[in-house]
């Protein structure tokens, strides 16, 4: 299991290598859920991308990019997700 730095860390550079952002914020909201039986240790995070992909694509298109490029790390590492995904224009 990763920590939270860990964790962050693989979802910016997963993104990066797939989408190709303008720019990705990331915050880490756990501690929100501190003690949820039903985290089962993975984190819950935050994640705005701003990326010239999203063009032309709708709202569930652009949450199955980021889902995509996350991957297996939505599997096992990450309990929770809260995506906000823009393009430049949008921003």
């Amino acid at each position: 299991m990763m920590n939270n730095e860990e964790r962050i860390n693989m979802i910016k550079e997963r993104l990066k290598h797939s989408l190709s952002p303008v720019s990705i914020d990331i915050i880490d909201d756990s501690h929100k859920h501190a003690g949820h039986a039903s985290a089962k240790g993975g984190g819950h995070f935050t994640v705005t991308v701003v990326a010239e992909g999203f063009d032309g694509k709708s709202l569930i298109q652009r949450h199955r990019m980021v889902y995509e490029a996350i991957g297996d790390g939505m599997k096992s590492e990450i309990h929770a997700l809260s995506i906000k995904a823009k393009t430049p224009n949008e921003a």
